[in-house]
Parts: structure tokens; C-alpha cells; sequence
């Protein structure tokens, strides 16, 4: 049985994964408006992989005979002066859920709650792979974004990503 503290937390989490899948979107459409196609389709395949991680821990709590409660999605606020802060923007982000899972995967320890920490190793890895793309993102920007040549070959590169759903079997 969870723990009444770690199935709130789950839930948070629900909301926070589809929080940065509507944030995802927003970065999608900055880069669609500013004509680099290629980061748009990055970040659209971004949002759904976002929405897939919410849908996991919903299976997870359905699994578990928690109840999921949906709360409104906040408006994406972010301030792009340039297409670098739409990467560091993303790169932030990635920091602070990182943080929530770990928030998360600390309190499922203390309550000795193994299922919740072994459905959580999944995500520690993973975000560990979204913060390093977050941050080659920024790296790559940084080095080549104000080329338009490079910057054309960088958008033709984020073009080539495509969506694969997360195998994580609960």
C-alpha cells in the first residue's frame, strides 16, 4: 500500500509532467513562429514524451488503487530574447523536475516504499538523459547559433529526431 504522502506526490507529479508537456508545446511553436522547423519538431517530440512520462505515473497510481485528481495547467511563462533562452529555458526545467523526482524517490526511501522506488529508477534515468540533451542543446547554440550556415545544419539535425514511447513495464 502507498503511503498517503508519497500518492500526494505522485499526483503533484501527474500535473507537473503535463505542465512540461504544455510547456514543451510553447517551446515548439516559439521555434515554428521563428521559422526553425527543426527545433519545433524537437520540442513537439519533447511534449510527448512529457505527456507519456504523466501517463506512466497515472498508471502507476490506477495500479496501485490511487486516485488521480487533474488540476489546471498554468500557462507556460517564459521571456525568449533570443532562441538561446528557449534552450536554457528547457535545460532549468529539466533541473527542476529532476528535483521533484528525487523529492519524490526520497520520501518513497524514508517510508520504505520499494515499488514506488523501483517504478522511480526509470525516471532518475531519464532524467539524467533529458538534462544532458538540455544542456548539449545550450552547447550547441552557444558554439554555432549565431552562423546562420551552422545554425541551418544544427535545425536540419533537430529535423531528423523522431518520438519513441518509453517501454517501462509496471
Amino acid at each position: 500500500m502507498v503511503n498517503e504522502q508519497i500518492a500526494e506526490l505522485l499526483n503533484t507529479q501527474v500535473n507537473k509532467e503535463f505542465y512540461s508537456a504544455y510547456l514543451y508545446l510553447a517551446f515548439s511553436n516559439y521555434f515554428s513562429e521563428v521559422g526553425l522547423d527543426g527545433f519545433s519538431n524537437w520540442y513537439l517530440i519533447q511534449a510527448q514524451e512529457e505527456r507519456d512520462h504523466a501517463m506512466l505515473f497515472v498508471q502507476y497510481m490506477q495500479n496501485n488503487d490511487l486516485s488521480v485528481a487533474y488540476e489546471a495547467i498554468d500557462k507556460p511563462a517564459f521571456e525568449a530574447n533570443g532562441h538561446i533562452d528557449v534552450l536554457k529555458a528547457a535545460l532549468n526545467h529539466e533541473r527542476y523536475v529532476t528535483g521533484l523526482i528525487h523529492n519524490i524517490y526520497g520520501a518513497a526511501s524514508d517510508k520504505k516504499d520499494f515499488r514506488t522506488m523501483q517504478f522511480l529508477d526509470w525516471f532518475v534515468k531519464e532524467q539524467g538523459e533529458e538534462e544532458t540533451n538540455a544542456a548539449d542543446l545550450v552547447k550547441k547554440m552557444e558554439l554555432f547559433g549565431s552562423d546562420p550556415k551552422s545554425l541551418y545544419l544544427l535545425d536540419q539535425e533537430m529535423a531528423t529526431r523522431t518520438y519513441a514511447a518509453p517501454s517501462l513495464v509496471l
